[in-house]
């Protein structure tokens, strides 16, 4: 499969009921649904840009990186997580989906180095026309499909968030972006300073800490830090007593109420939420290492992401006085240090600028209807998984607020009710419009750095079914049992 375009069509051409693009863990998922609840004739192909699937876990290369979600919820609900680890490692979580994938022929139906330019819909056709690029080839291929269904995550792969540092290109030492590490970088009796205060520094600083002779974590505005287990008492328990696949499921069940309660708290009680945080920080600090300002953040909790470190891994490595963290504004970078606006200097071998990912959606694929481009940021998304306007294309998205993959999972369970419906039906077509005007919201409400330029990359939520997803519970029960044609149109 790996080699060509595999036989889609009845006269062996490139058509598909549906194309797949993207293999991370995501659009696994959504293949599995199509499989198994899907129309039983229906054909489909994954087109996957790069060599190997795994998606984010197979381009992020950086030390100690893992999962932030539990893998019990953030894993395939169809596929029992064997292992007694809830926060996993990205070699553990890339494992786990190759695994899966071919243990339901899922992998069979993955082309690799097959990146999509563009997509056009043909009303006449009624289909998606494709040009694809393959990776050795000088002309693009050409695939079409009946439903375009994208499972290319929120971020671009090929540039990260341009952060501005003062005379970053001053410095003489090695400036890493942890979205493209260097492969074998001995970093060991280094000096290194990371820039940022996300999941990703707090992931780096411990790892790194192992072999560098110190870590420093230079944040302008500090974030949450919460330290979770790598597995938890009834984790262990369960998996003590029960059937693996029992013991998975009741996890998934722990899993999933204890990150909504957690939430909850948050948004309901957030002054409780706060104080809750900031006894359970100040015991792991060491005392060289304040709690304000260095972790007394100026926001509430949820308001932006929590980072998790696994087991305090990230407050330990603080107190074993191999890391620290600085609170303050770089002035400017030199050859040798950073310079802050505080009049202090840091004296780094190595900067790591953990500042961010670059949002972009449908994987930067330039799309049309009828030869007309549009831009998905000025359209309406229909239960934050279909575009205004747009025939038979269906996006995959998450939470902001839980893992990404059980909102993932409510847009494919939604497409196959699509799909059988179409087919019983005998429609060809599946378009969402807006039965009345409605206030524009952003797609994602939270106030992380990176994601202030969700209004001119994301599509926009509304009102109804044009509502961004918040409640995995409600919205799973919509995509099940909820109305199929209020504002979606079939013919």
């Amino acid at each position: 499969m790996a080699n060509g375009i595999p036989n889609g069509g009845p006269n062996g051409d490139s058509f598909f009921d549906i194309v797949i693009v993207g293999a991370g863990i995501s659009a696994i998922n959504a293949a599995y649904r199509i499989q198994t609840e899907g129309p039983a004739d229906a054909t489909y192909a994954i087109l996957e840009g790069r060599d190997a699937l795994g998606g984010t876990w197979d381009l992020f290369r950086y030390p100690g990186i893992r999962s932030d979600s539990d893998i019990f919820t953030f894993g395939f609900p169809w596929s029992p997580w064997k292992q007694n680890v809830s926060l996993a490692s990205a070699d553990q979580i890339k494992s786990y989906m190759k695994q899966s994938a071919e243990s339901q022929g899922i992998d069979q139906h993955i082309l690799y180095r097959h990146s999509v330019v563009s997509a056009n819909w043909s009303p006449g056709a009624k289909n998606w026309e494709l040009q694809v690029a393959v990776a050795g080839q000088e002309q693009p291929r050409i695939v079409r499909s009946r439903f375009l269904l994208l499972g290319t995550g929120y971020y671009d792969y090929e540039k990260p968030l341009e952060a501005v540092i003062p005379g970053i290109e001053n410095f003489g030492g090695k400036v890493i972006h942890p979205q493209f590490w260097p492969k074998d970088y001995d970093y060991t009796g280094k000096d290194v300073v990371i820039i940022g205060s996300g999941a990703t520094a707090v992931t780096v600083l411990p790892a790194m800490a192992e072999k560098a002779k110190h870590v420093t974590m230079l944040q302008r505005s500090p974030g949450y830090v919460f330290s979770l287990p790598s597995n938890s008492i009834i984790t262990t328990l369960l998996f003590a007593i029960l059937p693996v696949s029992l013991a998975h499921y009741l996890n998934r069940i722990f899993w999933l109420l204890r990150s909504h309660l957690t939430t909850v708290l948050c948004r309901t009680w957030p002054g409780l939420a706060k104080l809750v945080i900031k006894h359970a920080t100040i015991k792991q600090l060491p005392p060289d290492i304040p709690w304000d300002p260095n972790f007394k953040p100026r926001y509430n909790p949820w308001e932006q992401r929590f980072c998790a470190c696994v087991d305090g891994d990230f407050f330990a490595a603080l107190r074993s006085g191999k890391g620290g963290v600085v609170t303050g504004t770089i002035k400017t970078v030199t050859k040798k240090t950073i310079e802050l606006d505080s009049g202090a200097s840091l004296h780094p071998d190595v900067i790591v600028t953990a500042t961010g990912l670059k949002l972009r959606f449908g994987g930067g694929i330039q799309f049309s209807v009828d030869g007309q481009p549009f831009k998905c940021s000025d359209k309406f998304a229909w239960r934050a998984a279909m575009l205004q306007d747009v025939p038979n294309l269906l996006f995959l998205t998450g939470y902001e607020t839980a893992s990404w993959t059980l909102g993932a999972d409510v847009s494919s369970r939604l497409f196959v009710r699509i799909l059988k419906e179409m087919q019983e039906r005998g429609a060809k077509v599946a378009v969402p419009r807006p039965s009345r005007a409605m206030p524009e919201k952003p797609m994602m409400s939270l106030t992380s750095t990176y994601l202030k330029t969700v209004k001119e990359v994301l599509p926009k939520a509304g009102t109804g079914v044009w509502a961004a997803k918040t409640n995995y519970f409600a919205d799973m029960a919509r995509a099940k049992w909820g109305s199929l044609t209020a504002d979606l149109e079939f013919s």
